[in-house]
């Protein structure tokens, strides 16, 4: 074409487009044009760069309902002090765009180490951990394991017929391996035809592999919704935040969202009384459907404590709205927006100041207990000891308990950064584990030592072969019979080897054979043994809890020392110390005794992280005039905010690890006998039966109660206390007065009835709200009146069996003379504005109509219980008390217990305290003489709260009540 057909070409189209432009035609082109770019732009999001348009997304727009939560109500002391409350923070989630599993597991792998390599968690609301022996472990027993189990597999109810056997008897083992197959969490190979083949659990760790099926598991329960995204982790750090929004592309459907969590102020503190809030179960979401439709699976409820037992009345009512979404997650419109309702609140009547007080009081007294009686010694025995009382801490006990208790990290020591203590210890170790292994692999197919022949050490080995056996079920604990002379030769006699029961436990099928590497079921007996002896030895190489006996025996003999063990808690930072004591420690100018000691005196080292006796305390003050309970502590607690919003499963797994045991209430739940704190029921008993005639009849104590035949009971004064009347035998706490007064109440016409008398003692315990629960709110067990024995149930033992809250009722009584309450840590609540909405008061349950002389009587012995204690003379508020010693075991020493109230002439408040094995009353005492203190400022705080071990004043003489 020549230049100028160009031209001519070019100035046709330019008067063709004048004419256009000038012509009506143009107008409805411009609209047209205009219309469809807005339509495009709603429908694709057309996005507009640099003056450029670019298609961003060809899908539709997403209609969903979203349900929007009403904020869950907080919870104060009675003075308003914030216990619980709720704090907008970031959280990850997952929604299921996948078509695969095999890409889901890898992005949720991905998205699990991106969130804790910045330090924060995944969430865990599973009914299985990790435990200290690496192995699978259900957290959950009787019916709710069975709900979970049924849950899992799919099945509706627990007694139809589609759960079975295999599957309400499958181990922690087995669902995780269901789980694993279900999902597909493992590897992909090709085999030699070329097909894909699934290897499960390859290429995952076992903590990996939890993880990875807890969130498919909770994937899966939202699977028939459609975009109901699931909750990964919560209250994410910013870190984390920009990692997976820089990492967004290859996390598909994975989001970041605000989100409001439970939060508690005091957690330690509060633990056992607040509770915590998780994901609603299969069973809480049964429950609480009956009373409110609108909850469901994806709901966050109250697990224990307060938060459970309001439940209905914290949770806010929910609201909803429609919204459009594009494929990014990016709302486009909203509309039909209906406002959520915020929780009530809920006021309590315990007061943060003297909760958190008496925790530390509780925590001071029993590390001052732990370091009066540590002693430097080695391989002690307490039964070698005179008495209970006199039953030392051999220091060898506590340089183990540090590793027993998982306060020193023994994982720590294969790590690449390990310290050179570190080093040394696991070297040491990994020679004797490789002699305990050959020596038990001798004794097992060779030597076939009897039981009763084998040192204190190796029993201890072979005993804990046997238990893992059956943990394990290679030994099914379901097969063997307990009557079979062989097994009771091993149980009982101890009186054959361990060789010899394994064999005979083959012939008779108690053997699974399945989960040994047997050629064959049809292998002789000498094979299966040598399997199981393999598989013994296998097991025990890295085995948590076996290297911790080898550790224990190695601290005894002293194979590892005092001063290795104080080092690896400097090398692990556990301790703060400064650089010239570890200098001092080194070079033996401080002697390892000294040195964790001092630890302990500092409470560098707790009396729960040592979980030796005693490790727990509790204290229960009440308003005695009211029944409102204004201090229910428990030491020692743990900290719930690592477990709501879901649980942090390394945390959860340590705590069910822990021997001191956190996670049960002391103040609720932990039962002893009630020791000589009983002796006020019998007294009333002994009146209103008329078994004792008169106030002033006296009963003669010569140190001995001898009337039963071929049983004699003592007094713990050796010489005896003489005639005694009621109110001196609660002063002076005569075990022989009561022992009497137990004998007479079980003669009848015939002479000496046991249950006759246990009946007539119970129907007082009952008046005295001992045979029922407390009343508090929070979970609590049931208490346990003697069933024999009513001599020694007059004093508190037999088989009772109370919590320090259902003591502290029962003293209530006591000190308010006859007022029964159902005690009541519920003090109002209010709406989100703090309107009134209802106003709690304690019921009262009963009222002991007795002669007012019989509790005059009473309280004067009690008065003279306290007035007996020198460490009580300064005190210038007036008190009475009962003390108490209960005996449990023979190689254990004894609880403490004080029951006490005041002021006497005028009771406001009563004080129960209890230190399981305590070893005596008067620590308990003491212990309740600081609350005192405390609660009528007695004392300048930081002269009661030193944040150091107490010292101890000295016991009453010998005393043992």
């Amino acid at each position: 074409m020549s230049k100028e057909v160009k031209i001519r070409l070019f100035r046709r189209i330019g008067e063709s487009l004048y004419n256009l432009l000038t012509s009506r035609l143009l107008l409805l082109f411009i609209v047209f044009v205009g219309m469809a770019a807005i339509l495009i732009y709603r429908l694709f999001d057309l996005q507009i760069v640099n003056g450029e348009s670019y298609l961003n997304n060809f899908r539709l727009m997403v209609q969903k309902e979203k349900v929007i939560e009403g904020t869950r109500g907080n919870i104060y002391d009675r003075n308003g002090n914030l216990l619980a409350y709720n704090e907008l923070a970031y959280s990850v989630t997952i929604e299921d765009v996948y078509e695969s599993n095999e890409k889901l597991n890898l992005t949720l792998y991905k998205l699990i180490h991106m969130i804790e390599e910045n330090g924060d968690n995944i969430i865990s609301d599973f009914n299985i951990i990790l435990n200290d022996n690496g192995d699978y472990e259900f957290t959950v027993e009787g019916t709710r394991l069975l709900r979970f189990k049924a849950d899992v597999y799919g099945c509706p109810k627990i007694d139809g017929p589609d759960f079975k056997y295999y599957m309400k008897n499958a181990s922690a083992q087995e669902i995780i391996d269901y789980l694993v197959n279900r999902f597909k969490i493992g590897a992909y190979h090709e085999n030699e035809s070329g097909k894909r083949e699934f290897v499960p659990a390859e290429g995952y760790s076992k903590k990996e592999v939890l993880q990875i099926a807890t969130l498919r598991y909770q994937m899966n329960l939202y699977s028939y919704q459609k975009y109901i995204p699931t909750t990964v982790a919560t209250d994410v750090s910013l870190k984390t935040v920009a990692v997976i929004m820089e990492n967004a592309v290859q996390l598909e459907g994975v989001a970041i969202e605000e989100d409001m969590i439970r939060k508690y102020n005091y957690p330690f503190y509060f633990s056992h009384i607040l509770g915590y809030t998780g994901k609603i179960s299969s069973e809480e979401l049964a429950t609480l459907s009956q009373q409110d439709n609108s909850y469901t699976m994806n709901d966050t409820v109250g697990k224990g404590g307060i938060e459970q037992v309001m439940e209905l009345k914290l949770q806010g009512k929910k609201g909803s709205e429609t919204i459009y979404v594009d494929n990014m997650g990016k709302v486009v419109n909203t509309t039909d927006h209906v406002e959520a309702q915020a929780g009530n609140d809920v006021y309590l009547t315990l007061d943060k100041d003297l909760q958190v007080a008496i925790y530390n009081i509780l925590e001071e007294k029993i590390a001052g207990i732990l370091v009066n009686k540590t002693r430097n010694i080695f391989n002690y025995d307490p039964l070698s000891s005179s008495s209970r009382q006199n039953i030392i801490i051999p220091i060898d006990d506590v340089y183990f308990a540090l590793i027993n208790n998982n306060v020193i990290d023994m994982n720590h020591f294969t790590d690449a950064d390990a310290y050179d203590t570190e080093r040394e210890v696991y070297q040491i170790f990994l020679e004797k584990q490789q002699d305990v292994l050959a020596s038990l692999t001798e004794e097992l197919s060779t030597t076939k030592t009897p039981y009763n022949k084998l040192t204190k050490e190796y029993k201890n080995y072979q005993s804990y072969i046997v238990s893992m056996l059956t943990e394990k079920e290679v030994l099914m604990h379901s097969a063997i019979n307990k009557e079979d002379p062989t097994y009771i030769a091993w149980t009982t006699d101890e009186v054959i080897s361990l060789n010899e029961y394994l064999t005979y436990a083959i012939s008779q099928n108690w053997i699974d054979i399945t989960k040994l590497s047997v050629k064959s079921q049809y292998s002789d007996s000498a094979e299966v043994l040598n399997s199981v002896i393999q598989y013994i030895i296998d097991n025990l190489k890295d085995n948590t809890r076996f290297s911790k006996k080898i550790y224990k025996y190695m601290i005894s003999n002293q194979t590892i020392t005092g001063r290795q063990i104080c080092m690896l808690l400097w090398e692990q930072d556990l301790i703060t110390v400064e650089e010239s004591k570890i200098t001092a420690l080194k070079n033996g100018a401080t002697s390892p005794y000294s040195f964790i000691l001092e630890m302990i005196r500092t409470l560098q080292i707790t009396p729960a992280q040592l979980a030796l006796d005693p490790c727990t305390g509790s204290c229960v003050v009440t308003d005695v005039n009211t029944g409102e309970v204004l201090a229910l502590v428990s030491y020692p607690g743990y900290d719930i905010n690592k477990l709501a919003n879901g649980v942090d499963a390394e945390y959860f797994a340590k705590l069910q690890a822990d021997l001191s045991v956190p996670q049960w209430s002391a103040a609720t739940q932990q039962q002893t006998a009630p020791g000589s704190t009983f002796k006020m029921v019998s007294a009333v008993a002994a009146m209103q039966e008329g078994v004792v005639s008169s106030l002033s009849e006296t009963i003669r104590c010569n140190g001995i109660f001898d009337k039963l035949t071929a049983t004699t009971h003592k007094c713990w004064s050796s010489v005896g206390h003489g005639a005694m009347n009621l109110s001196n035998a609660i002063a002076n706490s005569c075990n022989v007065y009561f022992y009497e007064v137990g004998y007479r109440l079980a003669q009848d016409n015939t002479g000496y009835n046991s249950e006759y008398g246990l009946e007539r003692l119970e129907k007082y315990a009952d008046l005295f709200g001992l045979t029922e629960k407390s009343g508090v709110e929070v979970t609590e067990s049931e208490p346990k009146f003697s069933d024999e024995y009513p001599v020694p149930s007059a004093i508190g033992q037999g088989t009772n069996n109370y919590t320090t809250v259902g003591l502290a009722r029962y003293l209530t009584a006591v000190a308010n003379s006859g007022i029964v309450y159902q005690l009541s840590i519920l003090d109002k609540l209010t709406d989100s504005q703090g309107n009134l909405i209802e106003d709690y008061k304690p019921a009262i349950r009963n009222t002991i109509e007795i002669d007012n002389s019989i509790w005059n009587a009473i309280h004067a012995g009690m008065r003279s219980v306290v007035e007996k204690k020198a460490y009580y003379n300064a005190l210038p508020v007036d008190v009475a008390g009962k003390t108490g010693t209960a005996q449990e075991g023979r190689n254990r020493t004894n609880h403490a217990l004080f029951l006490s109230y005041a002021p006497y002439e005028n009771p406001e408040i009563s004080v129960t305290v209890r230190i399981a094995y305590g070893y005596s009353s008067d620590y308990a005492a003491q212990t309740a003489r600081d609350v005192y203190k405390y609660y009528y400022g007695l004392a300048e705080e930081d002269e009661l709260l030193t944040g150091t071990a107490a010292t101890l004043d000295a016991v009453s003489g010998t005393q043992q009540d």
